[in-house]
């Protein structure tokens, strides 16, 4: 089927789209004719809530994992947080693909375990960075090995190759040259957070031949723009969970103020039903 740009439906379901044998359903979603739009999870109920609304896959945000726990992001320290809510999210009825920093190793085949585990839990992909917490980014041998050994050890894990050139550190001149790297390392994809100029955006779809991801930001192009511009997933990142943590202050200070309250919610056996395994689709 064939969609004109006022016709794209960024959640048409992947059925529509003929089957590669060789590809996952998670992997499917980067190849239809609008982009995947992968909003990101903190909780099995954030998760199973959108599944609900019919996204076709959630993702987990690194930062909703680590300050729900009381933890920094990006440090390496939430590796436990992080399995446990894969096991948990592998009980639901949603495809997921879970924010693993760096793989919290240098080492390759602690970071390939560590895929392996998250495989077992349920998980359909991962998301490999290479920025550091100093500021600085992972040698591009270091990520591109540990892109490998995963690789090897989970064939049907979707990898998606984050480099931090335009995040973390002020690089941006090392992108293609990374990315490059990442993809011929056996990266399923590549995620270049922070880019949001359509020029460099459309340079770098053209030289890819993996799907780009592009974090959406409500600066930045509009999810119709990226789609025009060849990006085939778009991460909502912790945008989500930072809206939430807004909501619920701005709830809490108009309740003691005296102000009124906005009493959209779901209600307390919604909840209850998302926790007991979710409404999303198989």
């Amino acid at each position: 089927m064939t969609h004109t740009m006022d016709e794209f439906d960024p959640l048409e379901d992947v059925r529509s789209t003929p089957a590669d044998p060789a590809l996952t359903p998670f992997a499917r979603l980067h190849r239809r004719t609008g982009p995947l739009l992968l909003p990101n999870a903190w909780d099995y109920a954030s998760a199973a809530a959108l599944a609900a609304e019919g996204f076709a896959a959630v993702g987990t945000t690194s930062l909703g994992v680590a300050a729900a726990a009381g933890l920094p992001d990006g440090a390496g320290a939430t590796f436990e947080a992080t399995l446990a809510l894969a096991r948990r999210l592998g009980e639901g009825r949603f495809l997921f693909t879970v924010d693993a920093e760096g793989g919290f190793s240098d080492d390759a085949e602690e970071v390939a375990e560590l895929a392996r585990s998250l495989y077992e839990a349920g998980a359909a992909g991962i998301n490999l960075e290479d920025g550091r917490a100093d500021g600085t980014l992972a040698p591009m041998g270091v990520h591109a090995a540990k892109i490998t050994a995963v690789k090897r050890a989970v064939p049907a894990l979707f990898v998606n190759a984050r480099t931090d050139t335009h995040w973390v550190a002020r690089q941006e001149d090392e992108t293609a040259t990374r990315l490059a790297l990442y993809e011929q390392s056996g990266a399923d994809g590549v995620f270049v957070p922070g880019l949001s100029d359509p020029d460099g955006i459309a340079e770098l779809t053209a030289a890819l031949v993996v799907p780009l991801n592009i974090l959406y930001t409500p600066t930045g192009p509009t999810l119709r723009e990226l789609t025009a511009l060849g990006v085939r997933r778009v991460s909502l990142g912790s945008l989500l969970y930072r809206r939430a943590l807004a909501a619920a202050v701005t709830t809490a200070t108009a309740i003691r103020d005296g102000r009124p309250a906005d009493p959209s919610a779901p209600s307390y056996a919604e909840v209850q039903a998302l926790a007991r395994g979710g409404r999303g689709p198989v």
